[in-house]
């Protein structure tokens, strides 16, 4: 069966320098509010609540359905205006749902649309929005390679 074209995620995404990281988990887990504390950071908004995902030239290609486009959801204000920057490549997908145990992790994908992407853990500590910033930049040193 061939892999689909595209899809739409609950899920949130920012980028930062071209590269876009989805960012997913269950309803309450803080999609939203970590996409809000990487936009203080810096990064933009791609798309908050649901991300529509499409493989355009070998790439999952991520970018926001037109009646969200431009907003991002703060818990208890409301809906606030964004910049946003979109389409954008995914980078990396960093799930809220399960906690990285490790100092240093093993390298993990997630397959999207047929791709390998890789998957990053919600670490529980302050360092987590500015490692995921820095993530963004210059990526992680792949132990494999």
């Amino acid at each position: 069966m061939p892999e689909p074209q595209s899809l739409i995620l609950h899920a949130s995404c920012v980028a930062l320098e071209g590269q876009g990281l989805l960012i997913t988990g269950t309803s309450g887990q803080g999609k939203s509010a970590l996409a809000l504390q990487l936009m203080a950071y810096g990064a933009q908004l791609v798309a908050d609540d649901r991300v529509l995902l499409q493989l355009l030239d070998g790439e999952a290609v991520a970018s926001a359905p037109e009646p969200i486009r431009g907003l991002v959801e703060a818990r208890y204000m409301g809906l606030l205006h964004a910049q946003i920057r979109s389409p954008v490549p995914v980078a990396a997908l960093v799930d809220l749902d399960e906690a990285e145990t490790e100092r240093l992790p093993e390298r993990q994908t997630v397959r999207l649309l047929g791709l390998d992407v890789p998957r990053l853990k919600r670490v529980d500590g302050a360092h987590f929005a500015p490692a995921l910033m820095q993530y963004l930049r210059c990526g992680a040193l792949d132990p494999d390679a």
